[in-house]
C-alpha cells in the first residue's frame, strides 16, 4: 500500500526512494502468535484494522481480518536480499510478501511460504538460502534497526519526507502530499 502511494507521489515529486527494514515483533515465534497477545486493547485493534481496511479500498485492497502475527524476520532478510537483484525484483517481492500476509492469509514466517512467494518473484533459491545464511543481510537489517531506534521510529511503514518530516505509520496519500509539498518549499 505504502509502495502505490509513494507511486502516485512520484507524478508531482522528484522522490529518492530507500527502503529500510524495521522487525516490529521480533519475539513473535516462527509459527507466529495470536494478536491477542500483542498488547493492544481489542478496541484499539478493532479501530486500526478498520482505518487500514478503509484506506485499502482507495488501492483496491481487501485485508483480511487477522487473528495471528506473524515472525517477519526471514521475510525481511528475504527482502534485503532482493535489494541486490535486477531492478523490479525487489518490488515483486515486496508486494507478493504483502498480499500473502495481509489479504492471503499466509503465515510469512514460514520459509516454505516464502519460498515460494520467491520464486514466483523470480527470486533464485540460491538467493533465498544466501538471505537466511549470509550474516550481510542480518548487518543491513541490525542498522536499519539501530538507525530507526535513534530517529524514535516504531511503526511501519515510516515515510522520512525532507530532512526533517517523518510520518509514520499506514496513512492517506494526501497526508503524504501534504508532508511532501511543505517539504519542498522548505527546501
Amino acid at each position: 500500500m505504502g509502495g502505490r502511494r509513494l507511486a502516485r507521489l512520484s507524478d508531482t515529486f522528484d522522490l529518492k526512494v530507500e527502503h529500510s527494514f524495521l522487525e516490529i515483533h521480533p519475539e513473535t515465534p516462527p509459527e507466529g502468535r495470536p494478536v491477542s497477545t500483542l498488547g493492544y486493547p481489542p478496541e484499539r485493534w478493532a479501530q486500526m484494522m478498520a482505518n487500514l481496511s478503509r484506506m485499502g479500498k482507495d488501492d483496491g485492497i481487501v485485508f483480511i481480518q487477522r487473528t495471528f502475527t506473524a515472525n517477519s524476520h526471514k521475510a525481511l532478510l528475504l527482502g534485503e536480499a532482493a535489494k541486490d537483484l535486477a531492478p523490479g525484483v525487489f518490488d515483486a517481492v515486496s508486494e507478493r510478501i504483502f498480499w500473502a500476509y495481509f489479504t492471503e492469509g499466509q503465515n510469512i514466517g514460514d520459509p516454505a511460504v516464502l519460498r515460494e512467494i520467491a520464486k514466483k518473484a523470480g527470486v533464485p533459491m540460491e538467493t533465498v538460502d544466501r538471505a537466511w545464511s549470509d550474516p550481510l543481510f542480518q548487518e543491513r537489517l541490525d542498522a536499519q534497526g539501530e538507525t530507526a531506534v535513534r530517529l524514535g521510529i516504531t511503526a511501519v511503514p515510516t515515510f522520512a519526507i525532507g530532512n526533517k518530516w517523518i510520518v509514520e505509520g499506514a496513512v492517506p496519500t494526501d497526508m503524504l502530499r501534504k508532508v511532501a509539498r511543505k517539504a519542498a518549499e522548505a527546501a
